[in-house]
C-alpha cells in the first residue's frame, strides 16, 4: 500500500514577485515553489532548507507554516501519471539567508530554472496548486492568508 509523503515548499516574496521553479512537462512550462520531499528523520524545516539548496541554489531561513494542502491524484487531472500519489504539501514562508537565485546542482527531472515572478502576474501563468494565488497575492501585501488548509487540490 503507498503511504503518504510530506512536502515542505518555501515562500519567498521580495519586491512583489515570488521565487518560483520554472518545469516543463509535455503541456508545456508550468511553476512550482521551491521545495520538495522530506526523508526519514529529517524535520519539515530540515527538508526545506536541503531543497531550496538543490533547487534554488540558495540558503533560506524557514519561518511561519503558512499554507498546507493535500494533493490525492486519483482526484485530479494527472491521476494517469501520479497514480497511487497522495502528497501533503506545508508551505512555509521563507527569506533568503545566502546565495544567489539560479538552477540548483539537483533540480527535479522536470525542472528547467528558476524565475523571480510578479506576484500581480501569478493568474498568466500555469502554477500548481493554482489555490495558492489568491494566498499568496494577500501575503505580498502583508495581508494574512484566510486559511492555512486549503484541502486536496491541485
Amino acid at each position: 500500500m503507498p503511504g503518504i509523503r510530506n512536502s515542505a515548499k518555501a515562500i519567498i516574496i521580495k519586491d512583489d514577485s515570488i521565487l518560483l521553479t520554472v518545469n516543463r512537462d509535455n503541456d508545456g512550462v508550468f511553476y512550482l515553489l521551491p521545495g520538495g520531499g522530506q526523508s526519514h528523520g529529517e524535520s519539515l524545516r530540515e527538508a526545506l532548507v536541503r531543497e531550496c539548496q538543490e533547487e534554488t541554489g540558495l540558503n533560506v531561513l524557514v519561518g511561519d507554516l503558512v499554507l498546507v494542502r493535500d494533493y490525492v491524484s486519483a482526484h485530479h487531472e494527472f491521476a494517469n501519471q501520479d497514480a497511487g500519489m497522495h502528497q501533503v504539501e506545508f508551505m512555509f514562508s521563507c527569506e533568503i539567508s545566502g546565495g544567489k537565485a539560479r538552477m540548483g546542482k539537483m533540480p527535479d527531472k522536470w525542472q528547467t530554472g528558476v524565475e523571480w515572478v510578479p506576484v500581480k502576474k501569478l493568474e498568466d501563468i500555469r502554477l500548481y496548486p493554482s489555490v495558492i494565488v489568491e494566498p499568496l497575492k494577500n501575503m505580498a501585501s502583508g495581508k494574512p492568508a484566510e486559511r492555512c488548509y486549503l484541502g486536496d487540490v491541485n
